[in-house]
């Protein structure tokens, strides 16, 4: 009931009639009232608050080498407000998982096995899990890569299709991907021939990576063997592997080229180079896909003295920064990109506080890079200076079974 003011009811400014007179309400609805003022802003406060907790939510996927510690893919939670990390948890047995990749929908994982014969067929192999609601993973189902010793691969930006690089076999493969992210029928499969000039690491080709343009046109593949980027045409339609003209980008004899990055927005890539520790810069050519090899520069510091080997490579989301990562000094080289050429200056190398980085990855907001050691069962969590790209170790290490491979999904 309202009223109004004769003395037995409090009156509540703010709160006008049409008249000029004020309404007063009862004390309990008076109440009721402030209450709602007060509780709405903090409810819409609270609200806000979960949705920019939602939106800074990640599962991390590791990929691992089984064995005595590791039985397959592991997973944490990830928040990147805090750079804080959940539980490490087994969400799928299978063997030998070293590299991942996530379906554009974040519904399906996939993983190449590093083993001898999938199905009865000859080669290494390729699994697809489900998502499910609880986290874990379900197989859903495996084909061969033909080719031995699968280390890495790569889906279309519209889930259209898997594509796999073989280091052992020297080869490539793609297979459609069914509605349900299920690998469906092979698609191409193209062995590389050639050798280079290091008769004990190059004397056959090895595929070491696979990589897609940001249009989908053209697939990138660094071969250690042959020191060269291979270039494919790709057909989403059919999710075939073709020839490209020009075939391959050259670089230095015995650099043995291992994974490959491309910059956000820019016509420009770049070539880690295994064996001699370096980093070469490619002019992308956007006509026909080709690449033009420019400066390369070293991942390590001035007369290192100590062998190593370079195994990952990312470009920050902002273009800006790269980073690649050194086994053996087991640090990570960070570089300053000049975006006009791709020229990279080199800032610091910090260690892991690990071992044998083979992998790592940054978060989707460039806020965040997590390091796996591979031989000391560990990811080591770095904060990313946006304004320089200097990497700062948190307190916090991860326990992690031989971890080989991080990919981060939204939740």
């Amino acid at each position: 009931m309202v009223d109004y003011e004769d003395g037995s009811w409090l009156t509540i400014s703010g709160i006008a009639r049409t008249d000029g007179r004020r309404y007063t309400l009862p004390m309990n609805f008076q109440r009721l009232y402030l209450l709602s003022w007060v509780t709405i802003p903090v409810a819409i406060t609270f609200a806000s608050g979960v949705q920019a907790r939602a939106a800074d939510a990640y599962t991390v996927y590791v990929g691992t080498y089984t064995g005595d510690k590791s039985k397959g893919i592991y997973a944490f939670d990830f928040n990147a407000a805090t750079g804080k990390a959940g539980e490490v948890k087994l969400v799928a047995e299978t063997p030998s998982p070293s590299f991942l990749a996530l379906h554009p929908n974040g519904k399906v994982v996939y993983a190449v096995n590093e083993v001898n014969e999938v199905n009865g067929e000859k080669g290494g192999g390729l699994s697809a899990f489900r998502v499910e609601a609880d986290g874990r993973l379900t197989l859903l189902n495996q084909a061969s890569t033909v080719g031995s010793g699968p280390c890495h691969l790569t889906v279309d930006s519209k889930g259209r299709a898997v594509l796999a690089a073989n280091y052992g076999g020297g080869s490539v493969i793609s297979y459609r991907l069914d509605a349900d992210g299920r690998l469906g029928k092979r698609a191409s499969f193209i062995q590389h021939t050639g050798s280079s000039v290091d008769r004990q690491r190059q004397d056959a080709p090895h595929a070491h990576g696979i990589y897609l343009d940001a249009g989908d046109r053209f697939a990138y593949v660094p071969d250690l063997g042959l020191d060269k980027v291979l270039i494919y045409r790709f057909d989403g339609a059919t999710g075939e592997l073709k020839p490209n003209e020009p075939v391959a980008g050259l670089l230095p004899p015995g650099s043995g080229p291992r994974h490959f990055a491309q910059h956000p927005t820019k016509a420009l890539a770049w070539s880690l180079n295994e064996m001699l520790s370096t980093v070469t810069t490619m002019h992308v050519l956007k006509a026909n896909g080709g690449l033009v090899a420019g400066e390369t520069t070293s991942t390590l510091p001035p007369r290192y003295p100590d062998s190593n080997s370079t195994a990952e490579i990312f470009v920050h989301p902002s273009g800006r920064f790269l980073y690649a990562s050194n086994r053996g000094q087991d640090s990570i080289a960070v570089f300053v990109i000049n975006e006009s050429d791709g020229t990279l200056t080199p800032i610091e190398q910090p260690r892991i506080g690990g071992k044998t980085p083979r992998s790592f990855a940054l978060d989707p907001a460039g806020k965040w890079l997590l390091a796996a050691g591979q031989d000391s069962d560990s990811i080591t969590i770095f904060a990313i200076n946006a304004t320089t790209g200097r990497l700062m170790a948190t307190s916090d290490t991860i326990a992690a079974p031989k971890p080989v491979c991080l990919v981060f999904s939204k939740r």
